[in-house]
């Protein structure tokens, strides 16, 4: 049986959905409308598999707003999964902005527009990359599709945007625009999932959210952008990155691969939590070493979840010595929680969902500086930091939360001990209880 968990945050927003075949510019129009670069852009079709959801700031209304994979016709049983996608997602929608080229129209424009016929009263067609006079003339013949609204823009321009936003604006029923925003919950939690292609990383999206939020085949690579869910437990929102699968450097050909891997990477510093997902039945790489590594640097709080633990044959101390080897090939990591889990099944969802609120609790804990003196006084006393010059600590206090971070005044800063300030931060994981975090700890004289 699946651990319990709430369904994800039913959103009070309106959904807004862009659609259109590949290569229209549909990225481009979405990263107008959000005003950040969060699509990935890139003339090679078919870039976008996920559906991108972004916050459309409209007229001071906020509202969902989604870049769905491109339409096609024929392609690979992906690209089918691709197509079925944007069809069920425009089918939810609000309000759908039709995209096309001003360029050309293709067969599969056409189909894609006959498929969609049948929600014309939501629709707006937008007719894209219409930057000279020319082509705002042509943009009259694509009445003809029979469309009651038609529009000119160029989304790499900015051309035609408030046509465009008032068009939307028109289309919004009553009751959407003026509904409330959900409660605010008492945590906000931002979780980014990392690791190799094919551990499991949009499987374990999917069962958390309940839905199917990701693109989940045997094909590495298929998640390329960063894909957002969210859902509550309690009194606590959680937001949910689905991050493309990293491989080593030399193994990324694709220009588009070395983007999704990027954001990937930046992910880790927008989050508080991430969850290193890794495929138990290939262990640990040497990219899950550099992933750890750079969430380390942040200060991020971090779960090593061995996934498709369902798939291993349960000996009895199994658990414990995955956990010692863990240790043993992880060692900057030997404050991180481990969690068995299988994401397909559902299973040891619970035990990661209690490691997250835990660790969220210590890298918001505070500690009062004459409690963090008196345990440096204990600390110098028991064993003074010792090397080629005389050292000596001044004051310690605390700087910051989330990630934690303390100040330690010295004499001197340069050859300061490294062995003897990281036996002052496990002094302070003792002492606080903040064993399963990481602590950044700078040196000032």
């Amino acid at each position: 049986m699946n651990d319990s968990i709430s369904s994800p945050i039913k959103s009070s927003r309106p959904l807004v959905v862009i659609a259109g075949r590949p290569n229209v510019g549909k990225s481009t129009l979405f990263n107008r409308l959000t005003r950040a670069r969060k699509a990935i852009t890139d003339p090679t079709p078919g870039v976008t598999r996920d559906a991108v959801e972004g916050c459309w700031n409209l007229d001071g209304r906020n509202l969902t707003l989604v870049d769905t994979g491109g339409y096609r016709i024929d392609g690979e049983s992906l690209d089918r999964m691709v197509s079925d996608r944007s069809l069920a997602k425009a089918a939810g929608a609000d309000v759908i902005i039709l995209l096309l080229d001003a360029e050309e129209t293709t067969p599969e424009d056409e189909i894609f527009l006959e498929a969609l016929r049948k929600y014309r009263d939501r629709i707006v067609l937008a007719v894209n990359k219409v930057d000279n006079p020319q082509r705002e003339a042509d943009v009259w013949n694509f009445h003809r599709y029979g469309f009651p609204k038609v529009v000119g823009i160029s989304a790499s321009h900015g051309l035609g945007i408030d046509e465009l936003s008032e068009a939307v604006q028109e289309l919004l029923p009553e009751d959407v625009r003026d509904a409330p925003e959900p409660p605010q919950a008492d945590r906000y939690i931002r979780i980014a999932v990392l690791g190799k292609p094919n551990t499991g990383k949009s499987t374990l999206l999917n069962t958390l959210l309940g839905t199917e939020k990701s693109l989940v085949t045997d094909i590495p690579g298929t998640t390329r952008d960063v894909v957002e869910g969210t859902l509550t437990r309690g009194k606590t929102t959680f937001l949910i990155l689905d991050t493309a699968g990293i491989r080593r450097k030399n193994k990324v050909t694709e220009a588009v691969e070395y983007y999704s891997v990027h954001r990937a990477i930046k992910s880790i510093e927008g989050a508080d939590i991430v969850f290193l997902v890794v495929d138990v039945l290939e262990g640990l790489s040497e990219q899950d070493k550099k992933i750890a590594a750079h969430a380390v640097k942040h200060g991020k709080g971090i779960i090593i979840v061995l996934n498709k633990w369902d798939l291993v044959e349960d000996l009895p101390n199994r658990k414990a010595a995955e956990t010692d080897r863990v240790r043993f090939l992880f060692p900057v990591l030997h404050f991180a929680p481990v969690v068995f889990l299988s994401a397909l099944k559902g299973k040891g969802l619970e035990n990661l969902f209690s490691e997250t609120e835990k660790i969220w609790r210590q890298l918001h804990k505070t500690v009062d500086t004459p409690s963090l003196n008196k345990l440096l006084a204990g600390a110098v006393e028991a064993h003074r930091p010792r090397g080629k010059q005389r050292y000596r600590t001044k004051y310690i206090t605390q700087s910051g939360t989330n990630p934690l971070r303390f100040i330690l005044f010295v004499n001197k800063k340069e050859g300061f001990p490294k062995t003897w300030v990281n036996y002052l931060i496990n002094q302070i994981r003792e002492e606080f209880t903040l064993k399963d975090v990481p602590i950044l700890l700078e040196l000032r004289e």
